[in-house]
């Protein structure tokens, strides 16, 4: 199963006030792994940046001005997230934008929704803790992931955490720090070492260790003693 992994900066809260999106930060699972591609964008909102919207993140319209529009990635965009279920922190926050960003362009999907289904990790947390505070920080606080480096919202870091996180709330791999890419973690427009789709160098392995011959011998002695005691009632020997 494709899963992405979002999570966007915004020039301010309301939609509705025509703000726009500026960061966009992508991180992929398949079968509940990092596989270490990515999709980041910093993007020229043409437009002024809330004084508390920049305190979040602290990106500046100056910062942005050489940055593409939205429209410039659009495709690109779509391509990475097509076909795979979308999981967001506060889903319907992301989604109007991108939303309102799509609608903009001349052509193509008029909803993230048409392209890909989403899952709210919001919503699923306040199912699973119920009264408790369950935004980023504090989920990664009860799951033990590190933020340590969330001195400011970041799309790409943001992303990364949430994928910790959501794998943490739902069962599975709980800490996936082994990812190259979270050592190498920067922000701002400067330098961009995460723009772009990549791949992260050889992937993750699990290392398979054989017994040797000493070991499995024990292994057998003790099946036998097992047999023996059980009057060859073995499940193994039913089998």
């Amino acid at each position: 199963m494709r899963q992405v992994v979002l999570d966007t900066e915004t020039t301010g809260l309301e939609v509705e006030q025509m703000h726009r999106i500026i960061e966009i930060g992508c991180v992929e699972l398949f079968n509940r792994r990092l596989t270490g591609r990515v999709f980041h964008r910093y993007l020229n909102p043409e437009r002024d940046i809330d004084e508390g919207a920049q305190q979040v993140h602290g990106l500046t319209r100056e910062q942005l001005l050489k940055e593409p529009k939205f429209c410039d990635v659009a495709a690109q965009f779509l391509e990475f997230i097509e076909g795979a279920q979308l999981i967001i922190h506060n889903a319907p926050f992301d989604v109007a934008f991108l939303d309102a960003e799509l609608k903009r362009l001349a052509a193509g999907p008029q909803a993230v929704g048409a392209v890909c289904p989403v899952l709210d990790t919001l919503a699923l947390a306040r199912q699973m803790h119920p009264g408790q505070r369950n935004n980023l920080d504090a989920l990664c606080k009860r799951y033990g992931v590190d933020n340590s480096r969330r001195d400011c919202h970041g799309a790409l870091l943001d992303a990364r955490l949430l994928a910790d996180v959501y794998l943490a709330m739902t069962g599975g791999q709980a800490v996936l720090t082994l990812d190259p890419g979270h050592a190498n973690e920067h922000r701002g427009p400067a330098g961009q070492g995460h723009a772009g789709v990549g791949r992260s160098q050889g992937g993750w392995r699990i290392a398979v260790v054989a017994a040797n011959a000493e070991e499995l011998a024990a292994h057998a002695e003790i099946l036998q003693c097992l047999d023996k005691s059980s009057g060859g009632k073995t499940v193994w020997r039913r089998l």
